[in-house]
């Protein structure tokens, strides 16, 4: 269910600006002038500026291997503090049989409206045929911010 009310106020944002999708796009395998046609600017990609898909600042976080195997990845994220100044959020993390998650740190201790940190979340997954998910929740007691996490299976072809 959706309240519009808590959407209003949601405590964190996962921002993402436009550095962020040119280091995306770098990391896709964008030439210069591909680049050019979406940004209308002379950037180049570097070993310095490409970014992986995994690392774009987005609320979920998407694994996938082929069937049977098992596989691990690091998400980096940032949030930007967008609720009370001076707040703490607890990362609660649902995770079903099958889907290991680790977040560090585990709290983020907020001291002003605008204010970003940076944390880690280790997804660890064994996946059958299959596709399993949990989540993760900053709580500081009145926002909850939950994010995705999806691991599955693909035939690659």
């Amino acid at each position: 269910h959706i309240n519009p009310a808590q959407a209003a106020q949601p405590g964190l944002v996962y921002d993402a600006g436009e550095i962020d999708y040119v280091k995306f796009l770098c990391g896709q395998g964008y030439t210069p002038k591909q680049l050019n046609l979406i940004t209308e600017s002379n950037f180049t990609c570097s070993e310095e500026t490409n970014g992986t898909v995994w690392d774009l600042n987005y609320p979920s976080f998407t694994l996938s291997t082929s069937p049977g195997n098992s596989i691990t990845r690091v998400f980096h994220r940032t949030v930007t503090n967008v609720g009370s100044p001076v707040s703490t959020y607890k990362a609660v993390v649902n995770a079903p049989p099958g889907l290991i998650i680790q977040v560090q740190p585990s709290v983020l201790s907020f001291k002003s409206i605008g204010q970003k940190l940076t944390f880690a979340v280790t997804v660890g997954a064994e996946i059958g045929n299959s596709m399993i998910s949990g989540s993760l929740i900053w709580d500081d007691g009145v926002h909850q911010v939950r994010s995705p996490i999806v691991a599955y299976a693909s035939l690659v072809e």
